[in-house]
């Protein structure tokens, strides 16, 4: 895996509806084990756990399908997304 810098500002779109979620703002990383453990989105809702901002999507590492170069594919399902976007 690469480092958290070079997917930071990557788009985040999901895979079952090409929903554009914004942009990654920072990321979650265990430094003892080196494993990536979720992606946060700026300016999309809170998702999946708690967050001290309002406007931050939290989608853990379960939900991500494909790191691109440019993109990053998640898998959230509609009925969240309807939830988090109404």
């Amino acid at each position: 895996m690469g480092r958290v810098s070079l997917f930071k500002n990557n788009e985040v779109v999901n895979l079952s509806d090409g929903r554009r979620l914004g942009f990654v703002s920072d990321a979650d990383v265990n430094f003892e084990t080196g494993r990536l453990e979720s992606i946060m989105v700026a300016g999309a809702g809170k998702l999946f756990g708690a967050s001290s901002k309002e406007s931050e999507l939290i989608i853990p590492f379960e939900k991500i399908k494909k790191i691109g170069e440019d993109v990053i594919i998640v898998d959230i399902e509609e009925r969240v997304l309807k939830y988090l976007f109404r």
